[in-house]
């Protein structure tokens, strides 16, 4: 058993290796168990105008699942919005798809992700010209510092604000399909995650507090305020593992109810990318107020957040 983890493990770096680091693909590993169910976290107040949450997930590695925090980022322009990635039954395996910047929000699998993502298309804020408005009833922003803002509170449906399911199909998935809307949004020109998302995945995968078989589904640190602010927290307190520090930009799949294989098999997908343009200028970073959007996962049709904790 020792050996067919060390060949596994050998395996998984060599293919990695092998992927240039701006390529916009997913490799999919064959593993044997499913994600674990989304956590519940509070969202850290947006750090100023421009920045867009990118809600946390499970993303797998060689040593297995581990929690990528969810944060606000940058956009890589004006006008994109991101549409999270998220695990799919594939008939004999769970697919990573992998998230996006695109035009439109697509589809990502009916997960309820929250903040804005309740499992179909994005309720936390839209483009209005070159600025992003933000609606403050489902994201955390402080209205004395951020002024591009409205609330829709319309977004928010309690009916399944208790779903923490992390993937879509198979036994005990959520049960969504792609509308023809969002099938059209997925044949849409794509923009692959910024170098700012890369190493914000890089650095999740070398805190070896994320990794399921550590914290038993239940991250210490299950979201940030900024990649730069998540990065000192982890090299403060030390979080780095012997499988730290190597890159896990690696989507996975997983059999269901199967025991692990004893090899591996990768698959790619590409997404037509256009040239970044005009980038999105946030404004400096500034003092954090007191949060005021509870629980990780509020629940609708289109939003999140403003829930109670469970």
């Amino acid at each position: 058993m020792r050996l067919t983890n060390l060949v596994r493990r050998f395996v998984v770096g060599a293919a990695l290796a092998l992927l240039p680091a701006a390529s916009f693909a997913g490799v999919f590993i064959s593993v044997g168990i499913a994600p674990p169910v989304l956590p519940v976290y509070t969202q850290p107040i947006c750090p100023g105008d421009g920045y867009l949450w990118n809600p946390g997930y499970w993303a797998y590695g060689p040593e297995g699942y581990y929690w990528v925090p969810g944060v606000w980022v940058r956009p890589p322009q004006v006008g994109v919005l991101w549409t999270p990635g998220y695990w799919g039954w594939g008939g004999s395996a769970y697919i990573f798809h992998a998230g996006y910047w695109g035009p439109h929000v697509g589809f990502y699998g009916g997960v309820n992700y929250g903040f804005g993502y309740g499992g179909v298309g994005f309720g936390g804020g839209r483009w209005e010209g070159g600025h992003f408005a933000y609606n403050t009833a489902v994201v955390n922003v402080n209205r004395t510092v951020i002024h591009n803002v409205y609330e829709d509170r319309t977004v928010i449906n309690h009916t399944t604000v208790y779903n923490r399911t992390s993937f879509n199909g198979g036994t005990g998935g959520i049960q969504a399909r792609p509308s023809a809307q969002e099938a059209s949004f997925a044949r849409e020109n794509h923009i692959a995650p910024t170098a700012e998302q890369q190493s914000h995945v890089q650095m999740a995968h070398a805190d070896r507090s994320n990794f399921a078989s550590v914290n038993g589904g239940h991250p210490q640190y299950a979201a940030a305020r900024t990649t730069t602010e998540y990065h000192a927290t982890v090299q403060q307190r030390g979080g780095f593992g012997q499988q730290g520090g190597q890159h896990t930009t690696q989507q996975a799949s997983v059999h269901a109810n199967a025991a692990p294989q004893q090899h591996i098999q990768y698959q790619q997908q590409q997404h037509a990318q256009v040239q970044p343009q005009q980038h999105a200028q946030p404004q400096q970073e500034h003092a954090q107020a007191q949060p005021h959007a509870e629980g990780g996962h509020g629940g609708g049709e289109h939003g999140g957040g403003h829930e109670p904790k469970r």
